[in-house]
């Protein structure tokens, strides 16, 4: 038994999340939750991490982590009262897996690069998929998680395809493709549109983009909320603009937000 002057505030959440839980005095809704009902919560508090990062705001980044860690706990929670596992489990095999995968800070390897980090511990994750006992027709590309979002999905689909070399020698040869996938949503648009052929046709020319996004080192999901923020950044100025003159978007025209719009990023160069 945790004593109390040693106790943590994770004891606590834990013992939160299973009194929450409990049977006879629990919370009905947290009762009713499964593993598959709390996948989106998980899903979403980790957006809200990323956005708390993006906003640089880090009391809102303190509070966005304590709920994905709240999520962690629930899972575990429901592992544990179906004999599966806990969460001083879920603890050790991370402590394993970071151990494992950086033998240049807890093992006798020298230390090395950033960059030849990254091809250390990708080398060590495909130990470990082939230690899992993946049948011998199972695809490399296999245990991609199919609920990631489609760029960043994409994105790994492709850096797995390329670590056994399938992959363009040059980025010259991913700018070709891009063209080449834009001229044929072209000839699609040409054709009449048919949405089937053009969802297809701009489902090749994204699948591209991230390729690009890939051989230039960036995350093209952080390139998007970005452009996002940008967006709304500047739209924002043309909203306040028009407001100043008793007006609101609706009541202006597009070239005259166009104008607007220049001039926001007019404003930001400066």
């Amino acid at each position: 038994m945790t004593s109390q002057n040693s106790r943590k505030p994770i004891d606590d959440l834990l013992s939160i999340m299973a009194r929450l839980r409990s049977p006879e005095n629990g919370c009905p809704w947290d009762l009713d939750q499964t593993f598959a009902t709390i996948a989106p919560y998980t899903i979403e508090e980790a957006y809200e991490v990323a956005d708390a990062i993006e906003q640089g705001d880090m009391t809102e980044l303190r509070d966005e982590l304590g709920d994905l860690l709240f999520q962690v706990v629930f899972h575990a929670q429901m592992a544990e009262e179906s004999g599966q596992f806990t969460f001083d489990d879920v603890a050790q095999a991370i402590c394993e897996k970071m151990i494992r995968r950086h033998p240049h800070v807890f093992g006798d390897i020298e230390q090395i690069s950033a960059g030849a980090v990254k091809g250390q511990w990708e080398e060590i994750k495909a130990k470990e998929r082939a230690s899992k006992n993946v049948p011998s027709n199972g695809s490399i590309l296999d245990d991609v998680p199919l609920a990631l979002p489609a760029l960043t999905r994409a994105l790994k689909l492709q850096s797995r395809a390329a670590s056994v070399g399938f992959d363009w020698p040059d980025i010259s040869n991913v700018i070709d493709k891009l063209n080449e996938e834009m001229l044929e949503l072209s000839q699609e648009l040409a054709k009449g549109g048919d949405k089937d052929r053009l969802e297809d046709e701009l489902g090749d020319m994204l699948f591209v983009y991230a390729n690009l996004a890939r051989h230039l080192d960036v995350d093209p999901e952080a390139a998007l909320r970005r452009t996002n923020a940008k967006f709304r950044r500047r739209f924002n100025y043309i909203e306040q603009a028009l407001a100043a003159q008793g007006r609101s978007s609706a009541q202006s025209n597009l070239e005259e937000m166009d104008a607007l719009w220049n001039a926001a990023k007019l404003e930001e160069r400066k």
